[in-house]
């Protein structure tokens, strides 16, 4: 993929939906684009949080450990951030990513997150928008576990 299809990718990602192409240019220029096969670990739950990654292509699995072993929570795929919750309050890793298929990510270092997190405050919102939505799904789900 060159860099042209990345920063197009970026575009479609909601996030960065309204960033200038420049400076997405900038930033697909200064991540670095991993690609994990199937069964792979972009992140272990417990592991130090050291980026944020975008997922290019493919899909994969939101993994908890439980008292009763692993758990699949959610599914990620194209477009989706993950792993920012541990960049954004400096704490362990809170899931462990496991790829579904073959994925490819843009790894977005702490560093790169929050610059562009200060640049564009909109992207804060969107930010605060999915951790919203994924706070409101998990509170339903603790719910509908509560009631069953």
């Amino acid at each position: 993929m060159s860099l042209n299809e990345e920063v197009e990718v970026l575009r479609s990602v909601p996030l960065f939906a309204k960033i200038e192409p420049s400076k997405l240019k900038l930033l697909a220029f200064t991540s670095e684009r991993l690609t994990f096969p199937a069964g792979g670990e972009l992140f272990h739950q417990g592991d130090p949080g050291e980026a944020a990654y975008i997922i290019l292509s493919g899909q994969a699995d939101v993994v908890i450990d439980t008292p009763t072993g692993e758990m699949a929570v959610a599914k990620v795929g194209k477009n989706d951030l993950v792993g920012e919750i541990a960049i954004l309050i400096d704490v362990p890793r809170t899931a462990t990513i496991r790829a579904e298929t073959e994925i490819t990510t843009l790894a977005i270092n702490k560093d790169l997150f929050f610059r562009m997190i200060s640049e564009f405050p909109g992207m804060a919102v969107e930010i605060m928008r999915e951790l919203a939505h994924r706070l409101e799904a998990t509170t339903a789900q603790l719910r509908e576990a509560s009631n069953g």
